[in-house]
């Protein structure tokens, strides 16, 4: 007979200590704030880092990362928003308090990609070149932002006896496991599939595959297929995704995300043609 996990003495339970970080007067640290901005700082020294490897001039992605944020956080929200419209219609001014928690990674995708493409346009510099160095940043900050969700008690998965579990307070708790205190903690799931992205994203930089240099395009197509497959799976443990009649949003995009990453890497390395660009990969002497 297989023995009951859930009885192991190894057990790990998580237990939000609470949104807030720390208050002063009128002034409320937030912890969800707090990992959006550390984020955001790694994100920009990393791409930089990164940027001067391959010989592009780091201020470049410095001013990049001010459109990213312009472009990706709106849209996060507004996504998010969209589709829980019968919950923020009653509530409108509760709309911009997004510092409460509520966007989605997949519209912050959206709305950068359409930022990174502007600004490449603006400044003549390949799309895909940007996205191959802020592929990176991008997935460590999807792993440090999830833990925003651990705080704000949100975004749990299904009810779960496993060693590893996460208690909710009631008073977070889905009305229909208004009884049940232990969940899927889905956050630190898609935290550690994120960091082991993150693990591979950075050996295909520096070692390229195979001895090669990879084609430019590469990383980003490889960050699609690899966090959408995560995403998918995942999702499925998820209680409060975000639905359209009784489709999850995320895995339909995440579906999606896989098929055009796969598509466009056989473009790149069966086809051996160049993706589409506003403009030729530069690079710059240092």
């Amino acid at each position: 007979m297989l023995p009951d996990i859930s009885q192991l003495p190894l057990a790990i339970q998580f237990t939000s200590p609470g949104p807030v970080l720390f208050e002063l007067g009128p002034l409320t640290i937030r912890w969800y704030g707090l990992l959006i901005a550390s984020a955001v700082l790694i994100g920009i020294n990393l791409s930089q880092y990164l940027a001067k490897r391959r010989q592009v001039d780091p201020d470049l992605l410095g001013d990049l990362i001010i459109w990213l944020i312009i472009g990706a956080i709106p849209s996060a929200r507004l996504y998010y928003v969209i589709f829980e419209w019968s919950q923020y219609s009653q509530n409108p001014e509760t709309i911009i308090r997004i510092w409460e928690g509520g966007i989605a990674i997949h519209g912050a995708i959206i709305g950068g990609a359409i930022a990174a493409l502007i600004f490449a346009k603006v400044k003549n510099i390949s799309f895909w070149q940007l996205t191959d160095l802020v592929a990176p940043s991008l997935i460590l900050g999807q792993a440090i932002g999830r833990w925003g969700n651990f705080f704000n008690s949100e975004a749990f998965g299904s009810p779960t006896n496993l060693p590893w579990k996460l208690y909710i307070q009631p008073q977070y708790r889905p009305s229909q496991f208004a009884d049940v205190a232990y969940f899927h903690p889905t956050f630190l799931y898609e935290s550690l599939w994120n960091l082991m992205v993150f693990g591979l994203l950075m050996t295909l930089f520096f070692r390229g595959w195979k001895g090669q240099q990879l084609k430019t395009g590469t990383l980003f197509l490889v960050y699609l297929v690899a966090y959408s497959l995560g995403r998918l799976w995942i999702e499925g443990l998820r209680t409060d995704s975000l639905m359209l009649g009784w489709l999850k949003i995320a895995q339909v995009v995440s579906l999606t995300g896989i098929s055009l990453g796969l598509a466009g890497l056989a473009w790149l390395y069966l086809y051996k043609r160049s993706l589409p660009d506003v403009a030729p990969v530069r690079k710059e002497d240092k």
